[in-house]
């Protein structure tokens, strides 16, 4: 089998609805406000309807769609538009990748519930506004719960079960000791419930580690200490250059939800989608992955930290176990 230029039926994509973000989450790079830099592949601003129209004209064969990435997708005032449409071509959106959820109209909360949004998993790292505005900077605590009570409250109404919800909490050392008590909310509020390494604990460093290995449940603290025990990445996203392609709010192909180094053309414009996941720079990057050919310049992965720990064989090998490939030869 040809590995590189093996890829299954584009049926789920992650597109991102909006770039922009209220919140200046430290450890974000939008956060930081490195996304509005003009070299960035990310940008500020919105998916237009018109786009997301075109691009399911285009990609008929489409049958889910992410679209947080970025940003905050609930900013963008298409988004009403953009429910309706999805739910009339049968397609699922989701917001998987994660929401902070602290804007949510009445109107836009009922939508969700009426088009059947499938999922949204809300950042909330702390039960109290102290811990969890330190790192949800610029964030309300209690909007966020007003927020999920209002989506629980149409449910309820309509009598759906979507969109399914799930409370992420991000482990620090200022908050690790609430964690019992968000679990106890989240069951509360119907929610699913995670924990999740935080990427920079050098900075943000767990106080008892022993406690956060028990309560995560991966026999680690953090996130170099999974991934050197288990060589494999934390979160995977270079298989997503196989699964589900990244296309930014603009069009413009990223390959992974990782990428904001360059891309690999717009598939708004031209031959489309399926002719850029075809496309020679495109095949690289994948053959790059998989260790087949050398990093190349003008390929984003060759920047990207996460490529540079997939070059080495356990994390590689371990990559195409979750692709289903065939292992390769040492």
């Amino acid at each position: 089998m040809d590995l590189a230029h093996y890829q299954p039926p584009t049926r789920f994509i992650r597109l991102e609805a909006s770039s922009k973000c209220q919140l200046k989450c430290p450890l974000c790079i939008t956060g930081l406000g490195l996304t509005r830099q003009q070299a960035n592949a990310i940008g500020w601003g919105h998916l237009r309807l018109d786009d997301f129209a075109r691009l399911l004209a285009a990609s008929p064969q489409l049958q889910r769609i992410e679209l947080s990435n970025y940003g905050e997708l609930f900013l963008n005032p298409a988004l009403p538009q953009i429910l309706k449409l999805a739910h009339q071509k049968g397609v699922r959106l989701l917001a998987a990748n994660g929401a902070n959820l602290n804007y949510l109209p009445e109107s836009l909360a009922r939508l969700l519930v009426k088009y059947q949004f499938e999922k949204i998993k809300v950042s909330i790292d702390g039960v109290s506004e102290a811990s969890y505005q330190q790192y949800r900077q610029g964030g309300k605590l209690s909007q966020v719960l007003d927020n999920i009570a209002l989506i629980n409250h149409f449910k309820a109404k309509y009598r759906s079960k979507y969109p399914r919800l799930k409370w992420q909490f991000i482990v620090f050392g200022h908050n690790e000791h609430e964690i019992p008590q968000a679990r106890q909310m989240a069951q509360e509020l119907d929610m699913a419930f995670k924990l999740k390494f935080n990427y920079k604990p050098q900075v943000f460093p767990v106080r008892n580690p022993d406690y956060v290995k028990q309560e995560i449940g991966l026999g680690a603290a953090t996130i170099d200490e999974y991934e050197a025990q288990q060589k494999t990445l934390y979160s995977p996203a270079c298989m997503q250059l196989w699964t589900s392609p990244q296309v930014n709010w603009d069009g413009r192909l990223l390959g992974c939800c990782v990428n904001h180094f360059g891309d690999f053309g717009n598939v708004f414009e031209g031959p489309g989608l399926e002719a850029g996941l075809q496309s020679e720079k495109y095949q690289y990057a994948k053959a790059m992955v998989l260790g087949q050919v050398p990093p190349r310049p003008d390929v984003p992965c060759t920047h990207c930290k996460r490529y540079q720990k997939v070059r080495q064989m356990p994390f590689r090998q371990a990559l195409l176990k979750k692709l289903g490939l065939p292992a390769l030869s040492d």
